[in-house]
C-alpha cells in the first residue's frame, strides 16, 4: 500500500513525522510503502495542506500532525479494515 507523507523540505516536524511513521512501519506485518511528497511542487497540495503539514495520507484518508506512534498504528489498522483500498 502506498502511503504519502505530505510535507516540505526544511520542515523539522516533517522529518520527525517521517521518522515516527517509519518506526511504526518497521513493526507491522503488512507491507506499506511510504513516499515523501514535496507539497511546494504542487500548488493544489500547497493550498490544501500548506498550513497542516506534515500529513500522512492514503488516498482520501488523512492523519494530521501532531500524531503519535499509536495514532499511526490506528490509521494503518483502519486502512486494513477498509475494503476499498
Amino acid at each position: 500500500m502506498a502511503l504519502e507523507l505530505l510535507g516540505t523540505s526544511g520542515c523539522h516536524l516533517c522529518e520527525d513525522a517521517e521518522a515516527l511513521v517509519n518506526e511504526v512501519l518497521d513493526g507491522v506485518l503488512r507491507v506499506f510503502d511510504l513516499t515523501p511528497v514535496e507539497i511546494a511542487d504542487d500548488p493544489d497540495l500547497m493550498e490544501a495542506y500548506g498550513l497542516q503539514i506534515p500529513v500522512l495520507r492514503y488516498k482520501e484518508m488523512c492523519l494530521y500532525w501532531p500524531f503519535t506512534a499509536d495514532d499511526v498504528a490506528q490509521f494503518l489498522s483502519a486502512l486494513d479494515a477498509d475494503p476499498h483500498h
